[in-house]
């Protein structure tokens, strides 16, 4: 009952808006952690688009997730510059820092190019990471 109030007031929000489904697709997924068959069901209803329609959205995009994770994520960026700014030497002692309490997660670009490596926790971002920098904010998320 919660969860269909909460789909309602997400719904309410963007009727009307040209183009709603990416950003009902992203507060479904902020509220409840991801974007399940139940709830992809309901937005194709609302939308009036099919099922498989919202699921190809859903699929191609990495941001949305079928289930739930409740681990702390840190994405890192592994694009080209922060590559040859040194990320990937961090990594390996990055995912041993993060074992599985916190989620890595692969990001291509966060637009910090000049002052890379970095990494993005929720909306905060962090640059010009090194080893002990990154093992330190794996620790404190």
């Amino acid at each position: 009952m919660i969860r269909d109030a909460q789909l309602e007031a997400i719904f309410a929000a963007f009727r009307g808006t040209e183009g709603p489904l990416l950003p009902i697709l992203h507060e479904v997924q902020h509220a409840f952690g991801c974007v399940d068959a139940e709830a992809e069901r309901s937005i194709a209803h609302e939308l009036n688009l099919s099922r498989a329609e919202v699921h190809g959205v859903v699929s191609f995009y990495h941001d949305f997730t079928p289930a739930s994770d409740l681990r702390p994520c840190i994405e890192l960026c592994r694009a080209e510059a922060c590559q040859a700014r040194g990320v990937e030497a961090l990594v390996p002692a990055t995912e041993e820092a993060a074992g599985t309490r916190v989620k890595l997660k692969t990001v291509y670009c966060l637009g910090l190019c000049s002052v890379g490596p970095a990494a993005r926790v929720g909306e905060r971002v962090y640059a010009r990471l090194d080893s002990a920098a990154l093992i330190k904010l794996v620790h404190s998320v």
